[in-house]
């Protein structure tokens, strides 16, 4: 292990993440029903320019008024991007008319870390102001070339302030990069194999070194579950946490997936149970069920044994 070591700031669990439009409040109770683990109230691409204003104010009332902690449900709110007219309202009101009941600002098309730092600086301003207890994380949404070009950095230099996570937004990212697809995340067949594998390793590889968590963005086509689940399947194989839903019907599809298994968790805690009993020997490695176990096996039984022991004390 080397000497320099990041570890995660702030583990929440975060197998799904159900998006809501702030310009649909009848939507929002439902949501809070949903049994959801993450819930983020959009402010951004699913509201258009006219009802920017009117799904800030539903977005405040809803934060206040419905008892997302009493639902288990740690609650995010994505603001509009940095380059348009409603980003400092967005964070002040929301800071200041309901700051003690966010959890975290997620922060849409993150280029370079510069935008990260702003929304920090007005954070900590807001917070002092409003004199509140609880400290509002922030989440970056890595959804442009330029923000896939600048990961590690931002990374990097989120790592020492508010930043938690990094979210992969496949669909702005396949525009960004003039992609040849108009389907949100799921498989081109023109491309030989996963067209998001790199973007998606590169962005996890960037949470893993400076300890954020890394979770999967959208799946369009609502219709096709099997389709949400292999994505899904192939973002967690590649590190990631957790994914989006843009439907209820996707959350159950997500939590199946992210959950680890009962006979994975059985496996892991025999893994640690049989090197425990090596070391006591004074041995290194082991063997259990025919195969060579050591010290690399122990770091991913502990991840399946500790990710089982977060989402069983959520519930």
């Amino acid at each position: 292990m080397s000497h320099t070591l990041y570890e995660t700031k702030i583990q929440r669990v975060q197998r799904c993440e159900l998006a809501v439009p702030g310009s649909r409040p009848e939507m929002f109770e439902k949501a809070l029903k949903s049994g959801v683990d993450f819930i983020f109230l959009d402010l951004e691409d699913a509201v258009a320019p006219d009802d920017k204003i009117q799904a800030r104010k539903n977005i405040i009332q809803a934060i206040n008024d419905l008892d997302w902690k009493g639902h288990g449900i740690t609650l995010s709110v994505r603001i509009n991007g940095l380059d348009t007219q409603y980003m400092v309202r967005d964070v002040v009101d929301l800071v200041e008319q309901a700051g003690h009941k966010i959890d975290t600002i997620l922060i849409p098309k993150v280029g370079v870390y510069g935008e990260v730092y702003m929304v920090e600086a007005m954070l900590n301003q807001l917070e002092m102001q409003q004199r509140l207890k609880n400290r509002i994380g922030v989440e970056a949404l890595i959804e442009t070339a330029l923000g896939m070009a600048n990961v590690e950095d931002i990374a990097r230099n989120g790592a020492t302030g508010r930043l938690e996570a990094l979210h992969f937004g496949v669909a702005d990212y396949a525009a960004s990069n003039r992609a040849r697809t108009t389907n949100i995340g799921g498989l081109n067949p023109d491309y030989p194999g996963d067209q998001w594998h790199a973007a998606i390793s590169r962005m996890t590889v960037a949470c893993r070194a400076y300890g954020l968590r890394p979770i999967d963005g959208p799946f369009g086509d609502i219709q096709d579950p099997e389709g949400y689940k292999q994505g899904a399947r192939r973002a967690a194989a590649l590190g990631c946490e957790g994914k989006w839903a843009i439907h209820p019907t996707q959350i159950a599809l997500a939590n199946e997936v992210f959950t680890p298994l009962p006979a994975e968790v059985e496996k892991a805690k025999r893994i640690l149970v049989a090197l425990k009993e090596a070391a006591a020997q004074g041995k290194g490695a082991a063997s259990l069920d025919g195969r060579l176990i050591d010290a690399a096996s122990e770091r991913m039984a502990n991840n399946i044994v500790k990710a089982a022991e977060a989402i069983a004390a959520k519930k």
